[in-house]
């Protein structure tokens, strides 16, 4: 009778250790969720996990500990993450980084290394000694009905747990925020399970290898040079929410009309940019222009091209010009891995990526200015005689928002634009500000790299355009019939070089993934067969891509270019 007693009361006190335990666990990831939804979509989460656990293990204890201690888990390493990385946890990150460089990134970080060694030595004794002294449930019940109420109770936490990931369900306003706000708020847990469905990436429709074959064979060999080497330097500089703010009805004063808009003498290729994405996800943008891929062929994970996308990539404009003996660096406005920066740049063929540190900026406040001197800087450094430089830029000047107050503003910039609302304009205002200093600068960068005897491609396009807090879809564009159904996803391209060289097609819309091989073909470089095949392409659909009015082409361009190229694997 006592060893019975001890055992039902080491049961007792381990179940109310384990229930006090899975308390502390909710209020350490659950309630540090921002939003009340937020704390209760996780909270329920992990209540659903229990429940899986409870009748997987048949303990109750084990199944707390185990359940709250995942989610612990799970928050710590969101938070090492956020704190050494600067970048969300995402699910892909257990497939593309703790694979391949998680071990050695804790080796720079040796007081997690120890802790993570400790972690391991000390959890599996102390969950034996919760297991051995654990409340056993379904102790009464025989062999088969046991296994029944177990089975029965998993498929109900796995359903429950389904239930709350459903994006029409309980918590459909959870799973309704947009991209931005789930990379870039402190709904850390939330914005991790909420990503699971987010991050699934499918391969576009493709034709069989035959009909790809027949239309894109003569592709295979890829494309000489316009001009045999030292090829030229270039410098591609992707301006952040920058459009012609021109195309709008209400803009009709001279700060409307920008020089670097405007056509000249060096102009090789200028026109009207579609991307792929508005009022944010400039990360999208990198990848179609740096791998002529649009994201949004690869379904809703396109979105998040740097995590899920770029460790797939087996050819990319730098990869190409690497090829060619240049030498390919990125100059970046925040620190390298925010939103996976540098991984997805080594992926995308760059040497080196020069990051807010390493150029000694300060994050989020550079001008356009500072950004290209600091370029300039890089590139003196790294120039070598004989071999050419390939420099991508990245500009944070005009992100959002763009409401500053109007007093801020300088004052040829105050209250410039009438017949708006008050909210809008300012907006506005302060936009045409900025762009204002962008445009200054771009004929600084000019002046740099184009006024000298180096021969050299100076590209800068529009990422996206700004959404002004929504408001800027409700204003009325001057755009020709065909354009206006594309009216929030039109920007700019400008191509200009200082040496001599054939005009570049002109298109009614460039499609944002054709602009690599619109680069080569400017630079006169050799194109490989993927880029050949994405000249022709482009060549064949008038510029457009995925929106291409020849049926089946880009079926058999995919067959090609991803079932026979492997370009994305």
């Amino acid at each position: 009778m006592r060893q019975i007693f001890l055992h039902v009361t080491r049961a007792r006190v381990v179940s109310l250790c384990a229930v006090i335990l899975f308390a502390v666990c909710v209020a350490s990831t659950a309630l540090l969720e921002p939003e009340p939804l937020q704390k209760a979509f996780i909270a329920s989460l992990m209540l659903c996990t229990f429940v899986v656990l409870l009748f997987v293990f048949a303990r109750v204890a084990t199944a707390l500990v185990v359940s709250g201690g995942l989610f612990v888990a799970l928050h710590f390493i969101s938070e090492l993450k956020q704190r050494y990385l600067e970048s969300q946890l995402m699910p892909s990150d257990f497939i593309y980084y703790a694979s391949t460089s998680l071990v050695d990134t804790l080796k720079h970080y040796p007081h997690l290394y120890l802790l993570g060694i400790g972690i391991c030595v000390l959890v599996p004794p102390l969950l034996y000694l919760v297991w051995r002294w654990d409340w056993r449930v379904l102790r009464g019940l025989r062999r088969w009905p046991a296994f029944g109420v177990r089975v029965g109770g998993i498929a109900l936490g796995v359903f429950a747990f389904w239930l709350c990931m459903l994006p029409s369900g309980l918590f459909a306003h959870v799973h309704s925020r947009n991209v931005w706000e789930k990379l870039s708020d402190d709904a850390q847990l939330t914005n991790f399970f909420v990503n699971f469905r987010d991050s699934a990436v499918t391969l576009p429709a493709m034709s069989s290898d035959a009909v790809a074959e027949q239309q894109w064979g003569s592709t295979a060999a890829g494309e000489p040079g316009a001009a045999p080497p030292p090829y030229p330097d270039i410098v591609q500089v992707l301006e952040e929410s920058t459009f012609d703010p021109s195309i709008y009805d209400v803009c009709t004063v001279p700060a409307c009309h920008l020089a670097m808009f405007q056509t000249d003498a060096r102009t090789r290729g200028t026109g009207v940019l579609r991307v792929h994405t508005f009022g944010g996800g400039t990360w999208v943008s990198e990848f179609a222009t740096l791998t002529g891929m649009p994201q949004d062929i690869f379904g809703p994970g396109g979105m998040y091209a740097p995590f899920v996308l770029a460790p797939h990539v087996h050819d990319a404009l730098a990869l190409q010009l690497r090829r060619l003996g240049y030498l390919t660096i990125g100059i970046y406005p925040t620190e390298g891995n925010f939103i996976n920066g540098r991984n997805a740049y080594t992926a995308y063929g760059f040497d080196h990526l020069y990051d807010v540190n390493e150029l000694g900026l300060e994050e989020w406040d550079e001008t356009d200015k500072q950004m290209f001197d600091a370029a300039k800087r890089v590139y003196d450094k790294v120039k070598k005689p004989g071999q050419p430089v390939f420099v991508m830029i990245l500009t944070i000047n005009q992100h959002g928002p763009h409401d500053d107050p109007m007093s801020t503003l300088p004052v040829p910039f105050q209250n410039l634009l009438h017949g708006l609302k008050a909210t809008p304009a300012l907006n506005f205002d302060t936009y045409l500000s900025r762009l204002h200093d962008s445009d200054v600068a771009m004929r600084g960068l000019e002046h740099d790299f184009l006024d000298r005897e180096q021969p050299t491609v100076l590209v800068h396009f529009g990422d996206h355009q700004p959404s002004f807090d929504g408001l800027i879809r409700g204003l009325q564009r001057t755009l020709p019939t065909p354009l206006q159904p594309y009216r929030d996803y039109l920007t700019y391209y400008m191509i200009k070089s200082n040496f001599a060289g054939p005009p570049l097609p002109r298109y009614p819309m460039l499609d944002i993934a054709f602009l690599p091989s619109m680069v080569l073909q400017a630079a006169g470089v050799p194109k490989d067969a993927y880029f050949s095949a994405e000249t022709a392409l482009r060549t064949r659909c008038n510029g457009l891509y995925d929106d291409c009015g020849v049926p089946g082409l880009i079926d058999s361009y995919h067959a090609w270019t991803f079932g026979r190229l492997h370009v994305y694997q």
